[in-house]
Parts: structure tokens; C-alpha cells; sequence
């Protein structure tokens, strides 16, 4: 047996158990650049790159009778290499990649210098570009690497491979696993850290021209990186190939070495170093990448708004992510997914929110959503809505995300996105800057050619409904110009028999309110006077915006005490505030102000009471005859019946409040007001609907009331 200490056999290569400097690096790329002449020719080298992770992942690093990666894992790599088309490439790259491999198994045969030899190799491929270099040299010394494990593993079942593994002792080397296992361990390990950074090279090379260019400051960063890790890649191959030569016909005594296990570590952790550096840099690549291709799909978005259209069908496609091999769209009521093409030429209402979606405002659209589609022949029935949620990009999609985002989907009986990823970042963008979403749900309304009538017609839609359709300013306006305030306007459909009370003639009070001390004083105070004043009357309870569980226990107290009606279901309360609400954007949004509007001085008082400490009554007769006041003046009022008892008869009940209120107005009052806080609709300023004068404002934030 030959000695440990035989010439050639322990180190093949001076200078491997060394790492250049700082200035010695400067000098190493000096010289690497002067063998850099690429002649232009464009190998796409990706095919070749699938072949060489084939064999490494099939030889394995490993004694034989260990176990390989998964069967999986090599069925796709062996997919990838072999569908690649590689006939031509390796027909015209053979002769260099076995001039290569002669190169290697040459200089790994006997003692020479590492630098020296990886400068010839690059000389050799002198004409390529970086990638093509690499991948090259990788090759070389796959066919080295995966020829010694070929015959590793089969001479055992083969006889050729047997005589072969003979005369190469390796019969012999084998029967030492524990010996082998710390080289093969740092073999492999380096093997990984070259193909990760090959990877990174030949990635840098296809990074699209159009969005990033040679003096784009990242690219240089990360090309200026290239050289360097060719260069250490050539080195660590030589180190490999020289560790496999090393095997072959040697002895137990150098098996047990494991000093060259130690170079190879210290290369390995160089190599993945360099890979983590150009990972970094090829990161930021892309970050500028994603960033030019966000803003020249957000341009796009403004343009193709901006232009005529035959149908929706463009528009559609760039606000949902479109492929002709997928179906981005979930119909609600079908339970499938359904093309987007089901849109065409049909007036399309996005349903924009968050996450978030309170039940109460998807209980309300669901309801007016299926009531327009009972009457298929009604023209407000002609509108598709699509759900498109707004989802923070910036932070990962989770379990939460993904269980939120199903479960509104699943009671959404309208179309849907199929998935959030299909909202373009872009998309979202222009959703928050042109349509000024935020966190407040909106529709946005787009005609059959794509154009956008409306910018947010939830307004409209809480309003009237789908009597609102086709949604356009010009058809708010025209309801507008048909309404003047009326218990019907105020209280829509929120108790259906409201309308009988006003068909049979009863004195209706709706009433609200937080203080039960007080409503309970106020039901039997109003009971008392309307029988002492002989009318019929019928009182509801319409409670108090963003108070729903507070509400609800109110509700159930006037319920069981039998004190006056309340509505079934708090969504109920939730609809009728934020229909004043509603209608007060509205308003403003043309301009109208409590000084010249009617309506919108009877809209600003219903609010101020909500906002108010205290309750308030509103007590009508028929549509139009109404009287209103807070809980402390409409008590005192009816404390002072006998004072107005006599009016009853002559002006009625409601007009004998009415004067008695005005009679004995006091000049000092407080009124509160809190306005929505939606962009672009709270008003510089606002004035006091009881007394006129200008309002003091102040800021408010709310969270949940409840």
C-alpha cells in the first residue's frame, strides 16, 4: 500500500488551502478579464444546466446502499433535462466540454497550481459569455463526477462496471463508508453551492432588457459580481475533480485524511457567500424589474381608461389577471368558475372592500342584489357585480387571509375573483389613487364599453336600490329632483308596516336613542298623551348608528316590556343611519348645503340627533307632516300638553308640536354633528340646521363604539 505521505496523492493542487486577499482578488479578476473576449455569439444554456443537476442528483455524494433524493425529484429534473430540446446545443458544445473535461482530468492527475489551471480553463471558453463559461466548465466535470459514480453504483449488479471499479480499487475504498462519509459530505455541499450560484449567473443573463439596463446601478452591482463567481466556481471545480482523482487508485491510509474535506468546506462556505451576495443583488434586480413593469401597468390602466372601447372586454381583462388557460372568475350562484367573457357587453358594478366586509353591508346588498333579480325584465336588473377585494401585497397571504377571503366569498351570490393574486399590484394602486378607496367598501359602475359612470355608487345603491340604475350622475340627479323629505324617503323599506300605518292614517313616531332610562319614560309619557289626545298611534324604535349589541339588549327590553315596535334585525338600525349617511354624501357631492337645501337641512338635523347624548323623537302623519325634536325638548312638550291640548282639534296633533316647539325655542342649544369621514366629501364648513350659525370643528377618531 502507498504511504499517506506519497508525492501527488495528499494535495493535487498547491494553493488549495488558501484563499486569495483582498488584493490578490484585485489581480485574479484582472487576469480573468484579459481571457474575456465573447464574440456575441446567444446560447441558451438552461437545457444543458437541467442535464448537469440530473447527474448530480442522480450520482448523489453518497457511499452505496445509502439513500438517494426522492424518486419525485429526479423524475422532474429528468422531465426538465430531457424535453429541453438538447440535441443541437450538445451536438455543437461537445467538443468544448470534453476539451474541458481532458483539461481537468490532466491537471487533477498530477500536482499543478489551482489559479493557473482554472485561467487555462477560461481561456478555453474565451469566446462565451459568463453563463455560458460556467455552465460549460459544470458540464466537464459532470461527465468526470458522474462516470466515477456510475460505476460506484453498479459494480456490484455489473461485470463490466465491476472489472472497471477493479482496476480503479474502488471495491477496496468502498468497503470504508465511515472513512468516505466527511469528504463526500463536503463534496456535495460544494456541488450545491456551484449550482446555486450557476444558477444565479445564468438568471442574471436572462433578466429582461426592457426594464433593466447595463447602467442601471443594480445591474452593474450584480454584473460586477459575475467574474468573480465564475471564477470560484472553476476553482471549486478543480478542488472537486481533484478530491474524485484522489480516490482512484489509492490507498485506506488517504481515505482516512480528512484534511481535504476541510478545503472543500472552506470553498463551499466561500461559494455560498458569493451566492448569498448575487442572490441579494439579482433580488434587487427584480424589485427594479417589478417596479418598472408596476408602472407601466399602472400607465397602461390610465390610458386604456382614458381610451374609447368597442366592449368592456379590455378594460375587464387588465383589472383581472387574464390567461386563455384560466378562468378568473367565481360565479357566486353557479358555485364554479366561469370566464370573463360571461361580462361582455354587460354594465358591471365592482364591489370594492377589504377583508373586512361587515356582515351588515353584504347582508344589504345581497338582499337588494336578489330583489333586482326577480324581475329579469326590469332594466335594473341588467348589471353584473364583481367582487374585486383589496389585499395588502406587501405582507404574506396566510391561513387567516385565505379562510377570511373563502368565507365572504362563499355568501357572495354575485361574481367574485377567483383569487386575490389575481388583482395586479398595479390594479390596486389605481383602485386607491384614481378611485380613492380606503377601507370603505365601494361600486364602481362601468358601462358596457368599459367606461366608468360612476365612480362610487354606494350611495346610490343604500338610496334606492337598484331603482338607482344605471347608476350615472344624471340619474342621481333626477331622483333628487322627484324627492322632498317624507317618512317614506327617511324610512324606505326598513318596516314594512310603516306604509300600512300610513295608508290607515296613524300618527307614526320613530324614535332613538341609548338611554332605556329615558325611552321608557318617553313610550309611556307619548302612549299617555296621544290617547289623552285621542289619536292612534304606532311607535318605533329605530336605535342608534355603530351601537349593535347595545342596541340589540335595548331592543330586547322594549320588546319584553312591550314599551312601543322595533325593528327585527339591528342590520336594520346599521341601514337606516347609513342611508342618511348616505344621503348626505350624496348631497354633497352635488354641491348642496343646509343654507339652500331642504333635504339636506332635514338630513344634517337626523344626524346631529345620532350624534347627540340624549334621545329624539320624530312623530308624522301621512308623508310629509312631521315634527322632530331631541329627548329633552320633545319631554318637555308633552309635560306642557295641557298648554297645546286645545290646537289638537283645530291644527292636529303634529302641527300642535310644531308650534308649541317654535313658541318656546330656546336660544341656547347644543348641537353635535359627526360627519362620515369619507375623502373628498366633509365639507370646509357647516352650519347649525336649528339655528343657522357656522359649527365649530373638531377631529374625531372612532374605532368600535360598542
Amino acid at each position: 500500500m502507498a504511504s499517506s505521505t506519497a508525492p501527488g496523492r495528499k494535495h493535487r493542487f498547491r494553493g488549495d488551502r488558501h484563499l486569495f486577499s483582498a488584493s490578490d482578488d484585485t489581480t485574479m479578476l484582472n487576469q480573468l478579464r484579459a481571457t474575456h473576449a465573447p464574440d456575441g455569439r446567444d446560447i441558451d444554456v438552461k437545457p444543458l444546466l437541467h442535464i448537469i443537476e440530473d447527474i448530480f442528483y442522480r450520482a448523489a455524494p453518497t457511499v452505496p446502499g445509502s439513500t438517494q433524493g426522492d424518486q419525485a425529484h429526479m423524475d422532474a429534473l429528468d422531465d426538465k433535462a430531457f424535453q429541453a430540446g438538447y440535441g443541437e446545443l450538445i451536438e455543437l458544445l461537445a467538443f468544448t466540454i470534453n476539451k474541458i473535461s481532458n483539461e481537468i482530468i490532466c491537471k487533477c492527475s498530477g500536482s499543478g497550481d489551482a489559479h493557473t489551471t482554472t485561467l487555462s480553463i477560461f481561456n478555453m471558453v474565451s469566446s462565451y459569455s459568463w453563463d455560458a463559461k460556467v455552465v460549460l466548465a459544470l458540464a466537464a466535470f459532470a461527465t468526470y463526477y458522474g462516470d466515477f459514480w456510475l460505476i460506484a453504483q453498479l459494480y456490484t449488479v455489473n461485470s463490466l462496471a465491476k472489472s472497471v471499479a477493479i482496476l480503479k480499487q474502488l471495491p477496496e475504498i468502498m468497503e470504508h463508508p465511515d472513512s468516505l462519509k466527511p469528504k463526500f459530505e463536503a463534496i456535495g455541499n460544494l456541488i450545491r453551492a456551484m449550482v446555486n450560484v450557476t444558477k444565479c449567473i445564468v438568471e442574471f443573463k436572462e433578466l429582461p432588457p426592457q426594464y433593466i439596463t447595463a447602467d442601471t446601478p443594480v445591474y452593474e452591482s450584480a454584473d460586477a459580481l459575475i467574474p468573480t463567481a465564475a471564477y470560484w466556481i472553476i476553482r471549486s471545480i478543480l478542488a472537486c475533480a481533484s478530491q474524485i482523482a484522489g480516490l482512484i487508485s489509492m490507498s485506506n491510509e488517504y481515505i482516512s485524511s480528512t484534511t481535504e474535506a476541510w478545503e472543500l468546506s472552506s470553498l463551499a462556505h466561500k461559494v455560498s457567500s458569493i451566492y448569498e451576495h448575487l442572490r441579494k443583488q439579482l433580488d434587487l434586480c427584480y424589485q427594479h424589474i417589478d417596479e418598472k413593469k408596476h408602472i407601466e401597468a399602472y400607465q397602461l390602466l390610465i390610458r386604456t381608461f382614458e381610451t374609447p372601447h368597442v366592449d368592456n372586454m379590455k378594460i375587464l381583462r387588465l383589472l383581472i389577471y387574464y390567461k386563455d388557460d384560466q378562468l378568473p372568475l367565481w360565479d357566486g350562484s353557479g358555485n364554479k368558475r366561469v370566464s370573463i367573457d360571461v361580462l361582455r357587453r354587460r354594465n358591471v358594478i365592482l364591489l370594492i372592500t377589504d377583508l373586512h366586509f361587515s356582515h351588515e353591508e353584504l347582508s344589504i346588498l345581497d338582499q337588494m342584489y336578489q330583489e333586482s333579480r326577480q324581475h329579469p325584465a326590469r332594466v335594473e336588473s341588467q348589471y353584473e357585480v364583481v367582487w374585486l377585494p383589496v389585499v395588502d401585497k406587501s405582507s404574506p397571504w396566510d391561513d387567516k387571509k385565505q379562510e377570511q377571503f373563502k368565507t365572504l366569498q362563499s355568501v357572495m351570490p354575485w361574481y367574485t375573483v377567483y383569487h386575490p393574486s389575481m388583482i395586479d399590484p398595479a390594479v390596486l394602486r389605481y383602485i386607491k389613487e384614481v378611485w380613492h378607496f380606503s377601507k370603505k367598501p365601494m361600486l364602481v359602475v362601468l358601462d358596457p364599453q368599459g367606461r366608468v359612470t360612476n365612480p362610487n355608487a354606494l350611495y346610490m345603491m343604500w338610496i334606492w336600490g337598484s331603482l338607482a340604475f344605471p347608476f350615472t350622475r344624471t340619474r342621481e340627479e333626477a331622483l333628487w329632483a322627484e324627492e322632498k323629505w317624507r317618512l317614506d324617503l327617511l324610512a324606505d323599506a326598513i318596516e314594512p308596516m310603516i306604509f300600512q300605518w300610513m295608508q290607515d292614517q296613524k300618527y307614526i313616531c320613530m324614535y332613538g336613542g341609548e338611554d332605556l332610562e329615558w325611552i321608557q319614560k318617553f313610550t309611556a309619557k307619548l302612549h299617555n298623551t296621544a290617547q289623552a289626545a285621542q289619536i292612534s298611534l304606532e311607535m318605533l324604535y329605530v336605535g342608534k348608528s355603530n351601537l349593535k349589541e347595545k342596541i340589540r339588549k335595548i331592543n330586547d327590553e322594549i320588546t319584553s316590556q312591550g314599551l312601543s315596535h322595533v325593528l327585527p334585525d339591528v342590520t336594520l338600525v346599521w341601514y337606516f343611519w347609513v342611508r342618511l349617511e348616505s344621503m348626505w354624501h350624496s348631497k354633497v357631492q352635488q354641491g348642496k348645503t343646509v343654507q339652500d337645501d331642504p333635504i339636506m337641512q332635514e338630513i344634517v338635523t337626523m344626524m346631529s340627533f345620532d350624534a347627540g347624548d340624549q334621545g329624539w323623537a320624530l312623530i308624522s302623519r301621512g308623508a310629509t307632516e312631521m315634527t322632530k325634536a331631541k329627548g329633552e325638548t320633545i319631554m318637555m312638550c308633552l309635560d306642557k300638553f295641557e298648554e297645546w291640548k286645545e290646537d289638537v282639534p283645530v291644527k292636529g296633533f303634529v302641527q300642535a308640536i310644531t308650534d308649541y316647539l317654535q313658541r318656546n325655542q330656546t336660544p341656547h342649544h347644543c348641537n353635535r354633528l359627526i360627519l362620515p369621514g369619507t375623502t373628498g366629501s366633509v365639507p370646509d364648513k357647516v352650519v347649525c340646521a336649528e339655528c343657522g350659525r357656522a359649527m365649530e370643528k373638531f377631529i374625531m377618531y372612532r374605532c368600535c363604539t360598542d
